[in-house]
């Protein structure tokens, strides 16, 4: 497996075709890979000087035209492949004003979204930039977890609406996130709750109040995609039904 030979040699990975960098980006949900020439490129001591500040991200390196050319790549660019929102994004190191290893790093940050993304200051900027303008937010109140039952639900079921939603996970405990659940005309008291919100309108709905099943998560979603959550009315203080 090309992801386990990465972590357990703990050094770069180095993609010598096609198919082996097809398999690193198909491994994962978000792959970063550096496409540089040679050793002594512009920005490539900077790479991995970001790379050491993202321990737990798949990075890669790639000198190999062929695989530059599958990609689209002309010159020397780190780019970020991501299942999410079927997206990749690019940074052409030529045109980069600046290239220093903190600001490579906060370019993979911002950029690393998965299929359930936690929200914080970093990632709500990759977020709000993607072409997929449509979030469903579990608002809870605890942060990033293997044993909640509701988290499992969402990530079973984000990566069905990949290209469609992204599923955003908010930890209502967090100060920093009370503004979200003031969006939602929520208090921390009120959840767990999901919400949906639509960038393209600027609207927001909430489903409604009662246990959160797979069943009744997988409606809300496919209500907005079919267009008739788009017939409800939004969210208000006066609507909110109280858990």
């Amino acid at each position: 497996d090309v992801l386990d030979s990465y972590i357990t040699n703990g050094s770069i990975l180095r993609l010598k075709d096609v198919p082996e960098a097809q398999a690193f980006i198909d491994s994962v949900e978000v792959a970063v890979i550096g496409f540089f020439e040679t050793e002594a490129a512009h920005g490539y001591k900077e790479f991995l000087a970001a790379v050491k500040q993202m321990e737990t991200l798949p990075v890669a390196l790639c000198s190999e035209k062929e695989v530059w050319a599958k990609y689209g790549i002309a010159s020397d660019t780190i780019s970020i492949f991501r299942k999410a929102d079927l997206h990749q994004e690019h940074l052409k190191l030529s045109e980069a004003k600046k290239i220093d290893g903190d600001g490579l790093a906060r370019f993979m940050t911002i950029n690393n979204i998965y299929y359930v993304t936690e929200y914080n200051q970093a990632t709500a900027v990759g977020l709000f930039q993607s072409v997929v303008k449509t979030h469903l937010l579990l608002m809870a109140d605890r942060g990033r977890t293997n044993s909640d039952p509701l988290q499992q639900i969402f990530r079973d079921l984000a990566p069905k609406y990949a290209g469609k939603m992204l599923f955003v996970l908010v930890n209502g405990r967090e100060k920093s996130n009370a503004r979200v659940l003031e969006y939602f005309s929520l208090k921390s008291g009120d959840l767990p709750r999901i919400g949906l919100y639509d960038g393209v309108s600027d609207k927001k709905w909430l489903l409604a109040a009662g246990e959160i099943t797979t069943e009744r998560v997988q409606d809300f979603c496919d209500s907005f995609l079919d267009g008739e959550l788009q017939k409800q009315k939004e969210e208000t203080p006066e609507d909110k039904t109280e858990l």
